[in-house]
Parts: structure tokens; C-alpha cells; sequence
């Protein structure tokens, strides 16, 4: 399979790549907090935007999952392993980086899920440099670093052309096997002009000097009060964001009891049944929801995973219908501290 950026429903999104005419070719996405359009650049890029709803989550941490299932006979027949060789084409800089943290979420600590790793296993990834990050992203870099197998700069000035640069053995011998010439100086200057002009528009854009510890000093601040007077929780932002990894399991049987199946759907924190437990409910208000979402992805996940949860990929902003924007609170917080 290959995976890569088209247009659906007016919106980039990553699905299965039928043919190169597929891609994006020539589009741009204009982004602002609740705000998303796509409009013609003008000349034929195929990567000319920055990101849209989706990101690779949803190809390794699927909205669902079949975990367990027994038939007729009732015999257990394990669903999970049985991962296809996929092709991710188009990953950015900042996805490349929530997938590294959701690698080690699910792969690189005590307990390994099997359905993950199995996915991951079969991925090769072609990272593209951000040529156009959205007035949103904040992201540390537009150049791809990371686990990448082929990673590309598309240059559009002069001759339309990638320069390509490998980062494992798979992805030089796929690069071995295309027409190709070697880089010029030319070349090499383009290709930095082309990330140095991305990172202008992303320097200084969210500053988390600690942000660890304002948050966790601040859990009984009133602005979490005027936070849940905006915020609507409809969870739209963890569906988005590309290091969310909320779930619950639905099991199911069959009304003659012959079937039962298990299977894990994505959730959200900001669902009130997400912290329904025996005795009642942890985060029965809007504040405690949002509280939590916040304090765990730029606090708490360092203390799980020692390191930010947040990649500044932005989506969380452009796709919050109330326009909540997590820099301002977390400056508001700052102020009120």
C-alpha cells in the first residue's frame, strides 16, 4: 500500500495513493484558530501545504481495531498482527516527531501493543521538509529528522525538482533503483533557502520554558473556569492531534451466543464516560476535562514519556471550533501565576 495527501471534502487528508496525479498538486492550506480552506498556489507543487485533519495515528493507531473475536465454535481467533507493508508519502517534520512519541507510548516501554508494533514494522517512511508551514505551526524545525527511510526537498525555483536524502538502508536501496543525479551546489543552496524561508515563519511561536511546572502549580487556577466557558469539549482536538492515544474497548456478542468479538475505538478525554469508574466520575466538569488534556500533554507526558506531548503541528487550533488557542492559555496562565 501507499498512503499520501489528497483532497477530500475540501481538506488534505492521507488515503490510499492510486496514481502520483492523486496528490495535492498545486494547493495550499490556509489555516487560522477554527478556521481551514484550501486555494490554488499558482504553480505545481505537490507538497505546497502544511497539514490538514488527519495524521498518520490514524494508520497506526486505526479509530478501530479488532482485538479479539470467536466464532461459531467459540475458539479465540487473534486478529491483531496482520499488518500490510505501507508506504507513507508526505510526512512532515512534526509527524515524524509524534510518530517517534507514539513509538515510544506503545512500543518502546515495559509492554508493547501488538497491533502497533505490527503496523510499525511495516512502514516506510518518505518525509518531506516543510516548504510552507501555516500561520499557525509551531513546530522546532521544518527540516525532517528523525526515522525516515527517504526524506525530500521540493524545490520549485528554476527546474521543478526533490532533493533526496536517505536514512536507512531500505530507503538507499530504493533511492539506488530511481533515475537520478547527484546534487549540485546549486541544488543543496535551493533546498536551504527553501527550509531556512520555512523557519522564519516559525521561530519564536510558543515558548514552554516552564510550562511543566506553571501548569501543575496552577491546577486550582480561575482560568480553567473561563477556558471551560469557550471550550465546548467535543473532542475535536484529540481526534486530530497526532499524539492522542485515548481509547476504551466495546465488546460485543451475538444474540444466539454463538459470537463474540472484542475491539478498541478511539475516545477522548473530553468525553464525560471516559472518566466514569466505580464510585462515579474523576472529571465530571468541562474544567477538570480540559484541565486534564492540557496539564497531560505539555506537563504529565514528560513525567510518562520524557518529552512534550505536543509536536506544534497546530491542528488542535485550526480544528477547535471555539478558537481555543493553547499558546494564549498557557500565556494567560503565565500572566495569572
Amino acid at each position: 500500500r501507499i498512503v499520501a495527501p489528497q483532497i477530500r471534502d475540501k481538506a488534505i487528508v492521507y488515503r490510499e495513493l492510486e496514481q502520483a496525479a492523486d496528490l495535492p498538486v498545486g494547493w495550499i492550506d490556509e489555516q487560522a484558530p477554527g478556521a481551514y480552506r484550501l486555494r490554488r498556489r499558482g504553480d505545481h507543487a505537490y507538497f505546497g501545504y502544511a497539514v490538514g485533519p488527519d495524521s498518520w495515528k490514524r494508520e497506526l493507531l486505526p479509530p478501530r481495531v479488532r482485538l479479539w473475536q470467536a466464532g461459531p465454535d467459540l475458539e479465540p481467533a487473534d486478529v491483531v498482527g496482520n499488518a500490510t507493508p505501507t508506504a507513507f508519502v508526505g510526512v512532515r517534520p512534526c509527524e515524524l516527531a509524534a510518530i517517534a512519541i507514539q513509538d515510544r507510548v506503545f512500543v518502546d516501554g515495559k509492554y508493547q501493543d501488538a497491533d502497533y508494533a505490527a503496523r510499525r514494522r511495516e512502514v516506510f517512511v518518505v518525509a518531506v521538509d516543510c516548504g510552507e508551514p501555516s500561520d499557525l505551526c509551531f513546530c522546532p524545525s521544518p527540516v525532517a529528522d528523525g526515522a525516515f527511510d527517504i526524506a525530500l526537498t521540493e524545490i520549485l525555483t528554476g527546474e521543478h525538482r526533490f532533493l533526496v536524502r536517505t536514512g536507512s538502508e531500505r530507503g538507499a536501496a530504493v533511492v539506488g533503483r530511481l533515475r537520478t543525479s547527484e546534487a549540485t551546489e546549486d541544488d543543496l543552496a535551493a533546498a536551504t533557502r527553501v527550509t531556512q524561508r520555512a523557519a522564519k515563519r516559525l521561530r519564536g511561536r510558543f515558548d514552554d520554558e516552564g510550562v511543566h511546572d506553571l501548569l501543575l502549580r496552577s491546577l486550582e487556577s480561575p482560568h480553567w473556569d473561563d477556558v471551560a466557558a469557550r471550550c465546548m469539549t467535543c473532542g475535536n482536538c484529540t481526534l486530530v492531534c497526532p499524539t492522542c492515544f485515548c481509547t476504551h474497548i466495546e465488546d460485543e456478542s451475538s444474540l444466539d451466543g454463538t459470537a463474540a468479538a472484542r475491539t478498541r475505538v478511539w475516545d477522548t478525554c473530553f468525553s464525560v464516560q471516559y472518566a466514569e469508574m466505580h464510585g462515579g466520575n474523576s472529571r465530571p466538569s468541562p474544567q477538570s476535562r480540559y484541565r486534564q488534556w492540557l496539564t497531560h500533554k505539555l506537563a504529565t507526558w514528560h513525567d510518562q514519556f520524557g518529552s512534550s506531548g505536543c509536536v506544534g503541528c497546530a491542528r488542535c487550533i485550526t480544528w477547535c471550533p471555539a478558537h481555543i488557542d493553547i499558546r494564549e492559555e498557557v500565556e494567560r496562565l503565565r500572566a495569572g501565576a
